[in-house]
């Protein structure tokens, strides 16, 4: 009773109506909501910080912005997309708010868009090399399987692609990665998709923000081959997986392209069947799945990894 009463407090004021129904939209900093609503931003940054407090909106930093959206893990969560569902679709100021909305995101847009064109000469370089994306997509879907899941981990989620493609599979969806540029690229990406039920953060591989035995899937899809240290990686995955929870890992067979590693930052050429099984062996995983898809000159591996179930006594 003490949380809803809370709640309906920190919501029952125009402007903290407002942020709520905004934040439901996606992932919005303080400076983006300050442009949309027109008011200083220590004025919102109090509406924001009384949000936060009674659990409607979940708060998170990234290099200097702090980002909010609308909680999905508090007992609070409920109440807020309720509130939000009553907001009337005819209200003048709510209207207004998604109209500067709509032009937040279509910024976001133009700089992802700006920093694909940049970049994408080196990823179509990479692509050409193994086989066409559909085709390990495909693949990558029969190893997901049907069966729905709750908590999806991408690491290392680049453009978010993986989040687009298993929205429709999994409950609650996040992607990780390091890289503010590719953060924007990914919001971008989803917002465009109007896919409610993921979002990215920013997060070391090696030590990710994530609680321990949270996720259910985790996967790290062409992104191993970055790390100077794959075992940590694969520890740190591990380590947020529950009994019964699936780490699978898409990268290249072991190869001899030099220039990856020269051109492209790849600080590993490959990895081989026994070395993925021995570190999934080390960390108490049961390797279950290892399948192949030659390209020229690169294969693409796919390796699973589950962890034991909790044993009944």
């Amino acid at each position: 009773m003490d949380k809803l009463l809370g709640g309906l407090r920190a919501a029952g004021e125009p402007t903290r109506l407002r942020l709520l129904a905004l934040c439901a939209y996606g992932e919005l900093s303080v400076s983006e909501l300050t442009q949309i609503l027109g008011q200083s931003q220590p004025r919102v940054s109090r509406h924001l910080k009384l949000l936060v407090e009674a659990g409607l909106l979940d708060r998170f930093r990234e290099g200097a912005q702090v980002f909010y959206r609308i909680a999905d893990r508090t007992e609070p969560a409920h109440l807020a997309r309720t509130l939000v569902d009553l907001l009337p679709a005819d209200d003048g100021e709510l209207n207004r708010d998604l109209q500067r909305l709509d032009q937040v995101k279509q910024k976001r847009a133009s700089l992802a868009l700006n920093y694909f064109r940049e970049n994408a000469a080196q990823w179509d370089k990479i692509r050409s090399l193994h086989v066409p994306e559909g085709m390990l997509e495909k693949e990558f879907l029969e190893v997901i399987g049907d069966q729905p899941v709750a908590d999806y981990l991408d690491i290392g989620t680049g453009t978010g692609r993986l989040l687009e493609l298993l929205a429709d599979r999994i409950e609650r969806g996040m992607g990780i990665d390091l890289s503010q540029e590719m953060l924007t690229v990914a919001r971008a990406n989803l917002e465009r998709s109007q896919l409610r039920n993921v979002h990215v953060r920013q997060g070391d591989m090696y030590n990710m923000p994530v609680a321990d035995e949270s996720v259910d899937l985790a996967t790290l899809h062409l992104v191993l081959h970055y790390s100077d240290d794959p075992v940590l990686v694969i520890e740190e995955a591990v380590r947020v997986l529950r009994p019964g929870g699936r780490l699978i890992i898409v990268d290249f067979a072991s190869h001899n392209e030099e220039q990856l590693r020269l051109e492209h930052k790849h600080h590993r050429m490959g990895f081989d069947d026994d070395e993925i099984e021995n570190w999934l062996n080390r960390f108490d995983m049961t390797p279950t799945i290892s399948r192949d898809l030659a390209g020229d000159p690169l294969t693409v591996k796919i390796w699973q990894g589950s962890r034991p179930e909790l044993v009944a006594h």
